[in-house]
């Protein structure tokens, strides 16, 4: 079963990178999606350019139920769906499909658009017709469905003063690029438009232009969640193409959507895996707009690496948003890049802390390749052993800086315990030592002493920094010491000096 899900997925994979490829090597452009003859197959007219492509305006919640559809050219319509241009409104895009359907992830992001806004205009773009075709072909329809949403909103601007401002197009995949062509034809400046894990093959190092891009939206944001590549392309796109692109987890394996969690279940399998993984960025999106009281916030870095030591959680000038619907402008910001870790399941927020601390070698742990766990104590909750995870390995006789994620608020962090494992104390710390025998390892183990005498610690989610300390400062394999709250002026921002 395993092997026929792997065969399954790597022909799906191969399907997509073959006919892109091919459709690349047609191109006389080579940064540009579509091929040779599309550029000029487009047409003008307008009942032939809307052929294929319908506007559903929801009055149910129900996505089968209650279809009034706006007909550009056709002002009865707009009467008839009861469309208010001093109203937001809101246009949602699907992407390339293979089954001809709207999917589930559309039923709920409607519902829960819906019912966040509303009195809003919530505007199906259904394409499905030109979208059920080989993905090269769904790709070169992109620019006339962009075309044709832009028709809709001029002709909104000329018979209702439809104010461009007031509207946000949320585009999922392909939908995100059909969005920015949306944004380059349309008369006006649009005011946001939200990509969800945009289409990575024939878009990856495409020029602007034939991409959703920065100058296609007052304000572009773009979330990131399946940036794997194979064969050099990944289903999503790997490069920044918003003012703010938002990694959640490095944009990378995303926390319930791995192949073995899938395997554990009846009817998973790879491809389920690739879907889940794709999708995250809707189900985020949807989780921001049905959990505002819970909101989840990304942290500007320069790469996920970085974010995983804990150094960018910073929100000043500008260098922290909250993600999904809920997202800021920011001022004067192009390709902003923001990581972010998150649940497995809604609501997905969870908290970020940066923690720092001076490891001292106090006795034969020079080469000690120390693991060591850390334990929250809040005022609402404590969160379980969570393990320190520094990439390049605790560093001694150096301040380490790392990264702890808990999924549940804890409330206010009272103190904290550390415990270091040695190689034969656990399997984490075993599988960093596979080259040592047993024996070094439990001779040694208890003669090595490590020493911590203070931890530092910033909340991302409330930018609060706290010092804590331990009267039993040093600490052997297996054994546990306890922080509690001191000052030692780092947590307290320096008075102004006052001259008189």
């Amino acid at each position: 079963m395993v092997e026929k899900s792997l065969k399954i997925a790597l022909c799906f994979l191969c399907v997509i990178l073959c006919h892109s490829f091919s459709a690349f090597a047609a191109a006389p452009d080579e940064s540009a999606p579509l091929n040779e003859d599309a550029e000029n197959f487009f047409p003008t007219d307008s009942a032939v350019l809307h052929d294929k492509i319908s506007y559903n305006m929801r009055k149910s919640l129900d996505l089968g139920d209650g279809a009034c559809y706006l007909q550009p050219g056709k002002k009865e319509s707009i009467v008839a769906c009861g469309f208010n241009a001093t109203l937001r409104t809101i246009l949602i895009i699907h992407g390339w499909t293979m089954s001809g359907m709207f999917e589930s992830w559309m039923h709920k992001l409607v519902a829960a658009v819906q019912r966040r806004e509303s009195e809003a205009n919530v505007v199906v773009v259904d394409w499905l017709g030109l979208a059920n075709q080989l993905y090269p072909d769904a790709v070169n329809h992109t620019r006339r469905v962009g075309q044709s949403i832009a028709t809709l909103l001029d002709w909104l601007q000329e018979e209702e003063q439809l104010q461009l401002e007031n509207v946000h197009i949320i585009g999922y995949s392909l939908g995100a690029h059909v969005a920015g062509y949306a944004g380059t034809f349309v008369n006006g400046i649009i005011g946001r438009i939200t990509g969800l894990d945009p289409a990575g093959p024939m878009f990856e190092g495409a020029d602007s232009y034939n991409k959703l891009s920065p100058d296609d939206a007052d304000f572009v944001d773009v979330l990131h969640t399946y940036t794997r590549g194979a064969l050099g392309v990944s289903i999503g796109i790997q490069e920044p193409i918003g003012h703010i692109d938002i990694y959640p987890n490095g944009g990378d394996v995303q926390p319930g959507c791995t192949f073995g969690e899938f395997l554990s279940a009846a009817s998973g399998n790879f491809m389920e895996a690739m879907k889940c993984e794709h999708e995250r960025a809707v189900h985020l999106f949807v989780d921001s707009l049905m959990n505002k009281d819970h909101v989840s916030y990304a942290f500007q870095c320069t790469g996920p690496d970085r974010f995983k030591k804990g150094i960018c959680l910073s929100c000043r000038k500008n260098r922290c948003n909250s993600i999904g619907y809920n997202a800021k402008k920011m001022r004067k910001r192009r390709n902003s890049k923001m990581y972010l870790k998150t649940r497995a399941d809604t609501p997905f927020g969870g908290y970020h802390y940066q923690m720092k601390m001076h490891v001292f070698d106090r006795k034969n742990a020079e080469n000690a390749d120390p693991t060591f766990y850390v334990k929250l104590y809040g005022s609402y909750n404590d969160s379980s052993n969570l393990i320190v995870d520094v990439t390049e390995g605790i560093g001694l006789n150096l301040t380490n800086t790392f990264l702890v994620f808990t999924e549940e608020d804890i409330g206010e962090l009272l103190k904290i315990s550390l415990r270091w494992e040695g190689p034969s104390d656990s399997w984490t710390s075993a599988i960093k030592h596979l080259g040592s025998s047993f024996f070094s390892w439990s001779s040694a183990a208890s003669q090595k002493i490590l020493e911590v005498r203070r931890i530092r610690v910033k909340a991302g989610e409330t930018q609060k920094k706290f010092t804590f300390c331990a009267e039993e400062t040093e600490i052997s394999p297996g054994e546990e010491i306890m922080f509690v709250k001191c000052r030692d002026g780092w947590e307290v921002k320096p008075r102004k000096r006052l001259h008189y």
